[in-house]
């Protein structure tokens, strides 16, 4: 595993949303949490979070005891995103924050 180096940060909300479902879903010990992106062209980036295997091209690293895997081709576009999770009157879910943007909480 990697600990130098981790793209994505994960906060302790997600963190707390991510072994709840673990737990709750009873996601088998082999699998991690899978963080990337889909399309990278002009219509932009869109992020994916899901519980996966590891491939062989992925970067592995962990956090609090959950495994994390990127694809090492998607670790560019990652670089200093974090996965949040927001729990409002309005919605529910994962999100992804970008370095400079600044999100209401």
């Amino acid at each position: 595993m990697n600990d130098s180096f981790t793209p994505v940060s994960i906060s302790e909300k997600a963190m707390e949303e991510v072994k709840a479902i673990m737990n709750k879903k009873g996601i088998p010990e082999d699998y991690g949490l899978r963080v990337g992106i889909q399309g990278a062209g002009c219509a932009g980036i869109s992020y994916l979070v899901g519980f996966d295997k590891q491939k062989d091209t992925d970067m592995v690293y962990e956090k609090e005891g959950i495994t994390i895997f990127v694809e090492k081709k998607h670790v560019m576009y990652l670089i200093g995103i974090e996965l949040d999770f927001y729990e409002g009157s309005d919605a529910r879910g994962f999100t992804f924050n970008s370095p400079g943007k600044s999100d209401t909480e």
